[in-house]
Parts: structure tokens; sequence; C-alpha cells
């Protein structure tokens, strides 16, 4: 009882109220699914077998498989050249670019999933103008088929290779290219053997989230593929809402349980680069490893020393320049790809206006009916309302106990605070469907399945995760000496956290409602499991219009779940940046 006190009073205790949440809601039901899956007391493997022993299932799970590495090549094919020339624009450019960028990563899901039905369906964009031109008699097949789900998930999750990519090269030393280049180096000897050896580990942890995060996809397929394209979230739901054949269920949710986390253990998440290594860095790739083992490269390694001395001293002290095609190439790419992130969300905006009964593009006149539907409607109005409830509690809710959660690891060793963290972000980390058929189970076992109460604790458990991340984040950068000084004068620990550490840490505590608030607000899968028939959300509403195509307010729907990412931003920037240079003027004084 006296340890349980201690560990109650230290800062540990701090994350008591975020695991007693994950715990109940999450943590007892995972452990539950597990013994059903194993069909507990028997344990017995009869629901592995029954899933791998129907070819129907096996496909469905290879297909997942395939699906998914699939579009993350995609997206790191995309997402790597991005990400470099991003960091290579200069400053204020590079600015507008990672805003271009953030925006579609902010903006819902349905509405981008949305945009594409616009552009690909049988009387969409595409087809319209083909079918004006003349160039067609009759619409092309360009949605309900794998292409459009790649098209789909490969346009949610590029924001997601994008930003780590970023943030790792603006870790690199660009001193050390510049030192392999007045070596007399190529432009792309220099970025192969240097630069990207150092980007590897934001190679790693866009591709793992992208994979991780593929396997759980839902909507996408739902909305984009036909009957052929499904994915095993789409058939775990499935079963869910017919058979409901527990055993079958679980066993088929730790299968894609079991892959994200044989990858996340094979491959390991890790944004930092790789600083003080430069040198070995190079030596670690797989080419060169193979490549000290062949005696043809030692063989051709001498035969062209003689010449590669000439080239290096002919090039030594030759002024570089690039020239300005490869310029011009990588301007064409990166306003492709920003074109590709950003074009579905504005022809939604254009199509919002049409004044026909129909949406169409372009608008054969200009009107608001589709927001005066949105806003003269209950069933959007309303729908759009309680998620705004709903979000604003889950954000209350998240960022309290995140924050506090955050606070008390950050003061935690090393050890706790690593295995204290994979517990309080596994609900974001695991495929969506598990986490939502768990916290089925989890919200039955308390009597809050189809309340309220129920889907805020749902949410909530995600949102916690988020904010944990963003508040460990801002206290990373935290000098813990200005609490020292604070409590030297006297202060106590609560009034130097409200006088010192919360000022300090305010925009990170900011940010993390916002995106907690983006996490609630635009949740479909958890809530569609768990919401019965008596609650419907906006992100419920507006699916089952998507699978419907029954009433084009959707497009005003998405047209402002589109813009909403701009609000976000623009509050951030009024709570972030411009608070920056009131926290560099002192530290507030504990006394006053």
């Amino acid at each position: 009882m006296t340890s349980i006190l201690k560990i109650g009073r230290g800062p540990i205790g701090l994350t008591l109220p975020a695991l007693g949440i994950l715990v109940a809601v999450f943590g007892l039901p995972i452990v539950h699914l597990f013994l059903a899956s194993i069909n507990a007391p028997d344990f017995s493997l009869v629901n592995y077998q029954a899933v791998f022993g129907q070819p129907a299932n096996a496909r469905i799970l290879l297909q997942t498989i395939e699906m998914s590495i699939v579009a993350t090549a995609i997206c790191l094919v995309i997402g790597y050249p991005t990400a470099y020339m991003i960091v290579a624009a200069p400053k204020y450019v590079r600015i507008a670019l990672i805003v271009l960028v953030i925006i579609p990563y902010l903006t819902s899901g349905l509405a981008r999933t949305y945009a594409w039905i616009v552009i690909l369906g049988d009387r969409g964009l595409i087809n319209n103008i083909l079918l004006d031109l003349g160039l067609i008699s009759s619409p092309l097949q360009l949605i309900y088929n794998r292409m459009a789900v790649y098209i789909g998930m490969v346009h949610i999750m590029l924001p997601t290779m994008i930003l780590p990519l970023i943030s790792v090269m603006f870790g690199i030393d660009k001193s050390l290219v510049a030192a392999a280049r007045s070596m007399g180096a190529r432009p792309f000897a220099a970025f192969w053997r240097v630069f990207f050896p150092l980007s590897l580990p934001g190679v790693r942890s866009g591709a793992l989230l992208v994979f991780v995060f593929c396997l759980g996809f839902y909507i996408t397929p739902a909305a984009l593929g036909g009957l052929g394209d499904a994915m095993l979230s789409n058939f775990i739901e499935a079963q869910v809402r017919t058979s409901f054949d527990m055993g079958r269920i679980a066993a088929s949710s730790f299968i894609l349980l079991a892959i994200a986390v044989a990858v996340l253990s094979m491959v390991g998440l890790n944004l930092s680069p790789a600083r003080g290594h430069a040198a070995k860095a190079p030596r670690q790739t797989w080419l060169i490893r193979l490549g000290a083992f062949l005696p043809v490269r030692r063989w051709l390694s001498k035969l062209l020393a003689p010449y590669r001395a000439k080239q290096w001293e002919a090039q030594l002290y030759r002024p570089q320049s690039n020239g300005r095609w490869p310029m011009v190439v990588g301007t064409i790419f990166i306003v492709l790809v920003l074109t590709f992130l950003q074009f579905p969300g504005l022809i939604v905006i254009i199509m919002s206006f049409s004044a026909g009964e129909f949406l169409e593009f372009p608008p054969s006149g200009l009107s608001l009916q589709w927001y005066r539907s949105f806003f003269g409607d209950p069933s959007w109005n309303g729908a759009a309302f309680l998620s705004i409830e709903i979000g604003l509690v889950v954000s209350l809710l998240s960022t309290i106990v995140g924050t506090l959660a955050a606070y008390g690891l950050s003061r935690s060793g090393q050890q706790l605070r690593s295995v204290m963290t994979m517990v309080i972000l596994a609900p974001i980390t695991f495929p969506v469907i598990v986490v939502g058929v768990a916290t089925y189970l989890g919200l039955i076992d308390l009597g809050l399945l189809g309340s309220r109460a129920g889907i805020v604790l749902a949410h909530s458990i995600g949102a916690t995760g988020t904010v944990f991340v963003i508040i460990s984040a801002s206290l990373a950068n935290f000098d813990r000496r200005l609490e020292q000084a604070a409590m030297s004068m006297r202060a106590g620990p609560l009034q130097t956290f409200k006088r010192v550490t919360l000022p300090l840490i305010r925009p990170g505590i900011i940010g993390g409602a916002v995106f907690a608030f983006l996490h609630s607000f635009d949740e479909l899968v958890i809530t569609s499991l768990i919401g019965g028939l008596s609650i419907r959300t906006l992100p419920l509403k507006m699916f089952e219009n998507i699978r419907h195509q029954i009433d084009p307010t959707i497009a005003a729907v998405a047209t402002l779940l589109t813009l909403l990412p701009v609000v976000w931003l623009i509050v951030l920037y009024i709570t972030w940046w411009r608070a920056r240079p009131k926290d560099r003027l002192g530290v507030p004084n504990p006394a006053t």
C-alpha cells in the first residue's frame, strides 16, 4: 500500500487519469479480444484456422498487404523528392510549401474521398470533359476499381510520408554534401553517398506510418473500390454488422494487428536524424555491404582509379553549376504534386456553388443553395452540431489527461517513460478497426454502447495520444532550470507550474487541443461501430450520402471541412508563432 501511495504521489501518478481511461476502454477489452481469438478457456487456434481455411479470407488478407505495400511505395517515390525540394527551397517559399502540404493533411479524409468521387465518377469532372470534347461516347470506368482506391489512398497518405521526411532532412548538415562536392564528387554521387543514407530514418518512419495506417483503411476502399477491392477492415466491419461471430472477428483483428506489430518491431520508428555518424552511415547501405564481398568490385575499382583521379583534378576547382534544367524539372514536379494534393478540394469548393439541380463543373451559375440546404436541414446541421459538441468535450478531456501524462513522464526515468509512451500511443499506432472492435467490447462492459459518453471516451483514447505527442515535444525543449529558479524563490510546485511551466508550453497545449478536436470531428470507423442508430455524427451522415450519392448538399459540407484546416492554421499561428517572441522576453515571475 505504501508503494502504491508513493507512485501516486510521484510524477508517474500524473499518468493515472490517461491510463485509467485507456485501460477501461481499450486495454482490458483488447485482452478480452485476444482471449476470444484463442477460444479461451479451451485455448485453441480453431478461430485462426477458420479464417485461414477459407480461400476468400486469405485472399483479402494478402490483398490488404499488397495494397498497403503498393500505396506505401507510391507515396515514397513521390514524397521523397517532394520533401527534398521543399527543404532545399528558400525560407519563405519553404514555409508556403509546407503549409500547402499540411492543409490536406488536416482536411477530413471523407471530404478528400468525396472529392475523388466527384472527379472520377461516371458523371464526374474527367468523364464530362472527355464527353464534351467528343473523345469518348460513353463514360469511362474510372471509379469502383483498384486504381481509384490507390489514387485515394495515396492522396490521403502522401502528407504523412512527406512530413517525417522533411523533419529528418532539416536535421542533416548540408556542409557534408558541400564537402563531398568540394572533393570532386558529382551531385548525384554526393547525394547518394552522403545525403540519402542520413535521410533513411525519415524514409523508415514515413514508410512505416503510411504502411500501418494503410492496413487499417476502411473508408477509401468502401467508397472508391469495387467488390473485389475490399480490405481486411471492410471484412471485419461486415462481420461485426452481420454474423457477429466474436471468435472470428477477434482472430481477424489480431491477424491485422500482428502484421502491424511485426512491422513496427522489425523496422522501428525513429524520427531523429543520424547525427554524429556521417562517416559511418554510407557504409551501412546494403549495396555497399554486398559489394564488399564481390571481387569484381575491387578489380573494377583498381581499373578505374586513374580515370577517377583525372576526373577529380578536373572537377576540384571548377565552379559548381548544376544548370537550370534540374531547377525547372524540380519546380514542375513539386507543382504537379501540390496540384494533386490541392486540386480535388478546389474542385469541390467550386462545384458547391453550383446553381443547377445537380453538381456540375464548371457551374452554369453561382448559388448558395447547397449551403442553405445544409444550414436549413436539421439532419445535416444537427449532425454537425453533435460532432462539434462531442469534439469539444473530447478536446477538453484529452488535453487535460494528455498534458498531465506528458508532464509526468517527462520527469520519469528513461525506461519507464519508453514503456508508458508505447502504451499511451497504442490506440493511434494500431489499425483503427482493431481499436474500434476493442472499444466496442469495452463500452459494452461499461454499459455505454450507443451513448454520447461512450463516443467521447472512445474518441479520447486516440486524441489523448495525439495531445501526448505534441506536449511531449514541447517539454523536450523546456529548460527545467526555470522551474528550479522559481522554486528557489519559495514558489510551490503548483504555483511554479501555473506561473512558469504552463505559459511556456501553452502553444503546445493549444496545438494539442486543436488536433484532438480534429481527431474526434473526423472520426468515422470507431463511431460507426459504437454509435448505434440513435447517434449520427457528421462523418456518419456524410459517409451514408457518399455511398448512396443522393444529396448534393454534401459538396457544401465537404467545402466547409476543406476550409476548416485553414482556420485552424490561423489559430495556431496566432497562438504559437506569435507567442514565441513573448517567451523570449524573460521568465514569468512566480511571485507576481
